[in-house]
């Protein structure tokens, strides 16, 4: 039998001096909600807790968790780095949390209505009014706009951490688009199996409830769950994981700003069945991208007007434009007075304490307690501690050689001092014993019908060493689940409203942007294959003659040429290409196939890295092309057989089918060809994967009439044009009709006369000419197709 960690578990666990621990109390002790779970992994053995890791690092593979970290030139994912000892808190400690936080949230929203409204709070100076007028995130144009919902705030976030003596304060208020909520909930899951045994039995509250019931108040406020949409900046954001996950959990469109368009103060969304208002978008862009025409003329990626439509009172944003004003550094020093003169009470949760160094006697305070402080912009948003902020906008210090008091003076109110603090630790796992970690934790509050609801948990953020005044993602640190524990049974929360009831959502609109990206993801996907299956004969030729110059493999090397791919490649820039701009498509409507499907890719693309430095030319590529093959097979199985036949499967096939009749014409055009040398007619029945159906349904040798009727003409064959057009005439009366006739009349003509025509002929009189116009006709589809739908 294995030996549990037991006591070692904890052996030298050692608190950094004048910081507080989330396992220990200040006079050594266990906290008490840790000790059951304390014991519980105690009685593991290293292997076993091992085996456990490796299965909460599973699943976040499996499920396609990442986040997008920076460096050098340009970003790259990586796996999720979760720390698998969630963080314990008890139920009485979240009960003064919640209520200081939902004080706090109603703060800011006073200074916010304020700030936007009468602007008293700036005219009595209890907010100088050049942290206003001069900060980025106060936003002119928003002045005098109220909500269409009442409210500025509706999703919030707050880092919080512990004090020496056990106590809580805010380190900072999250307001502009705070992300962390989707990755909360896979935290969750994650650590749940790492510890499922233990989690089940134990009286942890959950995280269901709190998104059922922001998701139901959206939809109320918005009319439905279609007249509701998350704004995202799209893949290239560090978080767009999680905009993807929180609109598939939630059952919401996910839009880009190219998405929206605005007419006579109306956001509408883009669909492939016209322009289709839009009542109400959860914001996670940063407020000035969001509308070039009013806020920031250089933005790519906003939508001209928006700010029209919120002024017209035709539309809900969460949280409001303008609303990140209340991250800006220097107004915590101002935040506790004006709680006592709009609350008449003190904060019940103090933030770190803050000064602003433009008025003269906080200033010199700040210079005589100079080597107790940190310093910053006045106007930045980050936090001293997060190194992902960066050091220019978060933290700041004079240049060597200059006079610390000077430098203050000089800087005066573009100068923010607040208390340096040790940030409180946590238990992490490392090399089979508990180690502190500095650590915050992120609180997140939704505005419901019924106030404000707190999610009761959040997540951690924790440093990767000891030092306890610095931590974040971006520099190697890690996440960790936090368990708000109970002393008696909690409800197990679901997303559901009732049991045994449901609540059939009637299908989205399909915004056009994602129409195109699925329409060109079939088309990819398809291409790609076709370029493999080319390689592979022409490698799998190589091997037997190894001589580039044999007729047949010099005809396929030609042909491949004219496709752009180079064939003396073992792995062609053309197929890294063609995989990539498929990944790409991929990625901009992940919210709309499975998590497999995705995975699947993300697998084809690794392997195809991987072989591009290892295969050579000739049996061994042509090997590769198989595996390549395969991967690529799977994940169209995927997509076919698990992807719900939406608008968006219907765009996604009609790629798929356009695309093969393009290729199929094309290369029967060419190894058909009476001139070709001897073999391309069997080069043609490989590309159409069909060897098999040809010996059983031919009794000759393969010859230009047979391969034709095979792979031109026949109706039950899927790699036979004729099946293709007959795919795309039957996906015609699926594709939505909101257009005028006129623009999507041409396809249903186009394909019926190409219909027609194929269904007539004969193998002998389908000439090359007449394959190459197939390809041609493919070329008007897929215009006709942009012209109706994508535009």
């Amino acid at each position: 039998m294995p030996t549990g960690l037991g006591s070692d578990l904890v052996k030298g666990y050692a608190v950094p001096s004048g910081a507080a621990d989330e396992l220990f109390d200040k006079s050594g002790q266990m906290r008490p909600v840790w000790t059951n779970f304390i014991n519980h992994i105690s009685s593991l053995s290293a292997d076993q807790l091992g085996v456990r890791i490796a299965h909460g690092d599973q699943y976040l593979r499996d499920a396609g968790v990442y986040f997008r970290r920076y460096s050098g030139t340009s970003p790259d994912e990586r796996d999720w780095p979760l720390s698998h000892i969630p963080v314990l808190l008890h139920d009485d400690d979240w009960q003064q949390i919640t209520r200081g936080l939902i004080q706090r949230a109603d703060l800011l929203e006073h200074v916010l209505t304020d700030i936007y409204g009468a602007q008293t709070l700036a005219s009595t100076g209890q907010i100088p009014a050049e942290l206003l007028a001069q900060n980025p995130e106060w936003l002119r144009p928003m002045v005098g706009i109220v909500p269409r919902s009442g409210y500025f705030l509706h999703h919030l976030a707050f880092e919080i951490g512990r004090n020496p003596d056990g106590s809580w304060f805010v380190l900072g208020d999250r307001t502009q688009a705070p992300s962390g909520a989707g990755f909360a909930l896979e935290n969750r899951r994650a650590t749940s199996r790492v510890f499922s045994d233990y989690f089940t039995r134990t009286n942890v509250r959950r995280l269901a409830g709190f998104f059922r019931d922001f998701r139901d108040t959206l939809r109320a406020h918005a009319g439905s769950s279609s007249d509701a949409a998350i704004l995202t900046p799209g893949p290239g954001t560090d978080t767009y994981f999680e905009h993807v996950y929180i609109a598939r959990y939630l059952g919401l469109m996910l839009l880009e700003g190219e998405d929206l368009t605005v007419q006579n103060g109306q956001a509408m969304v883009r669909t492939v069945s016209g322009l289709r208002p839009i009542n109400m978008l959860w914001r996670r862009l940063d407020a000035p991208f969001a509308d070039p025409l009013e806020l920031d003329e250089h933005s790519h990626i906003g939508t001209p007007g928006l700010v029209g439509a919120l002024r017209a009172g035709n539309l809900s944003m969460i949280n409001a434009l303008g609303s990140g004003v209340m991250e800006t550094r220097a107004l915590m020093a101002f935040l506790p007075r004006i709680a006592k003169s709009v609350l008449n009470t003190p904060l019940i949760l103090p933030n770190i304490a803050t000064w602003w160094c433009g008025h003269a006697a906080e200033r010199a305070y700040v210079k005589a307690q100079a080597g107790r402080l940190a310093f910053g912009s006045a106007l930045s948003t980050g936090l001293p501690y997060d190194r992902d902020s960066g050091t220019s906008a978060a933290n700041a210090a004079p240049p060597p050689g200059q006079d610390l008091a000077a430098w203050i003076d000089a800087q005066a109110g573009n100068l923010v001092a607040q208390q340096s603090v040790r940030l409180s630790t946590t238990p992490v796992y490392e090399n089979g014993r508990l180690v502190p970690r500095p650590m915050t934790i992120r609180v997140f509050l939704a505005r419901t019908d019924n106030g404000w609801q707190v999610m009761p948990g959040g997540y951690a953020r924790i440093g990767k060493n000891r030092e306890t005044t610095a931590l974040g993602m971006q520099g190697g640190g890690s996440v960790a689940d936090v368990w708000v524990v109970s002393d008696t049974p909690v409800p197990r929360e679901t997303l559901s409203p009732a049991k045994g009831s449901y609540q059939r959502v009637p299908e989205g609109a399909l915004p056009s942007r994602a129409a195109d990206n699925l329409f060109w993801l079939g088309r990819y996907v398809e291409r790609a294959e076709g370029t493999i299956r080319l390689l592979r004969a022409y490698h799998l030729r190589l091997a037997e003659t190894d001589d580039p110059e044999d007729p047949s493999v010099a005809y396929l090397a030609s042909y491949l040429l004219g496709w752009g791919v180079d064939p003396t490649q073992p792995i062609p820039e053309a197929l890294t290409t063609e995989i990539g701009a498929a990944t790409n498509c991929a990625s901009k409507v992940r919210d709309r196939f499975s998590v497999d499907g995705w995975t699947a890719l993300n697998d084809l693309t690794k392997s195809l890295g991987k072989l591009a430095v290892t295969v050579e030319p000739g049996d061994d590529c042509a090997r590769a092309m198989g595996v390549l093959l395969r991967k690529l097979s799977g994940f169209s199985g995927l997509v076919q057989d698990n992807m719900y036949r939406s608008s968006g499967w219907h765009f996604l096939e009609f790629g798929r089918a356009l695309e093969r009749v393009s290729e199929m014409a094309s290369a029967l055009a060419s190894f058909t060809d009476p001139d070709a040398p001897e073999g391309c007619l069997d080069v043609a029945i490989e590309l159409g994967d069909s060897v098999i159906t040809h010996q059983r349904r031919y009794l000759v040798d393969p010859n230009r009439q047979s391969v034709i009727d095979l792979l031109a003409l026949d109706r039950c064959n899927p790699r036979a044009i004729l099946f293709q057009i007959d795919t795309l005439h039957d996906l015609i009366p699926a594709l939505p009709f909101g257009r005028p006739a006129s623009q999507h009349a041409p396809l249903s003509e186009q394909i019926e006369q190409l219909q027609t025509k194929l269904g007539s002929i004969t193998p002998d009189a389908l000439s090359q000419a007449q394959l190459t116009d197939i390809g041609n006709a493919m070329a008007e589809l897929s215009a006709s197709l942009t012209t109706a739908y994508l535009n």
